[in-house]
């Protein structure tokens, strides 16, 4: 097969398996929009929100921060709590990223969901240029989360709406992610490590403390376990 052909079906394939992720993405993106422009932010603050910080959970938070008049340091840790986990997803990747040229926006494009399909080695094994696959999912899934934020300001720039509820698409999203990579593994011995990490840190910290200990705590369990047979193959 030769390289042309290669590209074409490595694109196809990464648009296929991110199609949920692009149902997700562009509900989430179109929320976002709506709420930034009911705070009385326009499309072009959506847009320059979505490219250039491309943080999901972080833009929702940042609406709060932008409009509370929030001081620079709080934003500083509030940013680092909420995003501290892809410290961890980062380092898991080095290794899957080493030696492409387009490793800086592989960066920065790394998403919860985006990570759940470039990790999984098994799912992707008859993929026959890994990093262009890595490149067009980070790529598409960035396309999507730009294009439902643009549309959602517009959207709500003309159409009231009642904001009730809107919050919690992304819980909704990220039970959806972690539902859909519990059915496509057989050893769920990480995602029972990962819910129970979590549920006892929440009762040592609080709602309002829990995530960095729980990411600590995480990535300790799972080193430990590392090297045992399913964990990593899965």
């Amino acid at each position: 097969m030769n390289d042309k052909n290669v590209r074409s079906t490595v694109i196809r394939r990464a648009f296929k398996d991110t199609i949920p992720v692009m149902s997700g993405y562009l509900v989430l993106g179109i929320g976002f929009g709506v709420v930034l422009a009911s705070r009385g932010y326009g499309v072009f603050w959506a847009m320059a929100m979505s490219v250039f910080i491309f943080a999901g959970s972080m833009q929702y938070v940042a609406i709060d921060l932008i409009t509370g008049g929030v001081g620079l340091v709080a934003t500083a840790l509030t940013t680092l709590a909420v995003n501290a986990r892809h410290l961890f997803y980062g380092l898991s990747m080095i290794e899957k990223y080493k030696g492409t040229k387009k490793k800086p926006f592989l960066i920065f494009a790394l998403t919860d969901e985006t990570y759940s399909l470039v990790c999984n080695d098994a799912a992707i094994r008859d993929v026959e240029d890994k990093n262009g696959y890595y490149f067009w999912v980070s790529l598409l899934d960035y396309s999507y989360w730009v294009t439902g934020s643009v549309l959602g300001s517009l959207i709500g720039a003309v159409i009231p709406f009642d904001m009730t509820g809107v919050d919690f698409s992304l819980t909704a999203l990220f039970l959806t992610v972690f539902v859909e990579q519990w059915l496509s593994t057989k050893n769920h011995l990480a995602a029972i490590t990962g819910v129970a990490a979590s549920v006892i840190c929440l009762v040592i910290f609080g709602s309002d403390n829990f995530l960095i200990p729980a990411m600590i705590l995480i990535t300790f369990a799972l080193m430990m376990m590392r090297g045992r047979e399913g964990i990593t193959n899965d």
